[in-house]
């Protein structure tokens, strides 16, 4: 075989493989997504990957797990608690049969934070970056970086409640305004309730009125209703509707009463007359 024909091949080699790299980077499903320390912590992301949403390549950087055990050794109980539940979660990720998740091995500098150099892999790498920090999401969001919110994943999930609707719901705690009433859902929708400042831990039906989307989540209002199914406001009319009819006929009947009976001698002298 000559040299050039060997050089010739050599050359259509490098270049198949090249082919195979760009292809294998540029693939549909396989840009990476890189999961914080905070929703690690949170835990609720092994569940989603159970599910099967979580995109198909998920990395934990080693600068994440670092931080994740220097708050696992550190002194605050509350922190070193839910970091190393953190690290739970990020083992159970990394052995899960669902999803591909494992490791990534980066080198962050020093002088930058974590939160940094999330945001540098994936603009590296061309991928997304998983997170429940609100602050994390609003500046990866200003960059340009597609992020996972496990928090607006869960927001927008719940369930929606149209005016009209009646349940039953327990009263936790008094409301803001004048006797009003708190209650949540099964989801943890919060919901205040009129005319239930009184019912606290008490289970008591409601109507819904209409529904408030905030920055923090979803707010449901409702109106208490009588055990009949009438809201309250409408009972209470209802009552005086019915109180002041019983008065005007009490009272037609002792102005009838007041009235004095004709006797057989003026029915006579009325015929005559």
């Amino acid at each position: 075989m000559s040299l050039e024909i060997m050089l010739l091949l050599l050359l259509q080699a490098e270049f198949i493989a090249l082919a195979v790299v760009v292809f294998i980077r540029l693939r549909p499903g396989k840009k990476p997504c890189f999961v914080d320390t905070s929703v690690l912590m949170d835990g609720r992301i092994s569940s989603l990957a159970e599910t099967g949403f979580l995109p198909g390549n998920v990395k934990i950087p080693h600068s994440v797990l670092h931080e994740l055990q220097l708050l696992a050794d550190g002194s605050d109980s509350d922190k070193r608690m839910r970091a190393r539940h953190g690290l739970d979660i990020a083992s159970q990720l990394t052995n899960s049969k669902i999803i591909d998740a494992g490791v990534f091995r980066d080198r962050k500098p020093r002088e930058i934070g974590v939160d940094d150099q999330l945001m540098i892999l994936a603009r590296r790498y061309k991928g997304s970056i998983c997170t429940v920090d609100f602050n994390l999401n609003k500046v990866a969001q200003a960059e340009g970086i597609a992020v996972l919110n496990i928090n607006e994943v869960a927001q927008q999930l719940r369930m929606n409640h149209l005016p009209g609707e009646k349940v039953s719901i327990k009263i936790q705690q008094k409301g803001d305004g004048a006797n009003q009433g708190v209650g949540y859902m099964a989801d943890g929708t919060m919901v205040v309730v009129e005319r239930a400042g009184n019912d606290v831990d008490k289970t008591i039906n409601v109507e819904f009125i209409r529904s408030l989307q905030t920055a923090a989540g979803r707010m449901l209002f409702a109106k208490k209703l009588t055990t009949s199914g009438k809201s309250e406001s409408r009972s209470k009319i209802s009552k005086a509707t019915s109180g002041a009819k019983t008065i005007s006929r009490s009272h037609q009947k002792s102005k009838s009463a007041r009235k004095p009976k004709k006797t057989t001698e003026d029915t006579i002298i009325d015929l005559v007359g």
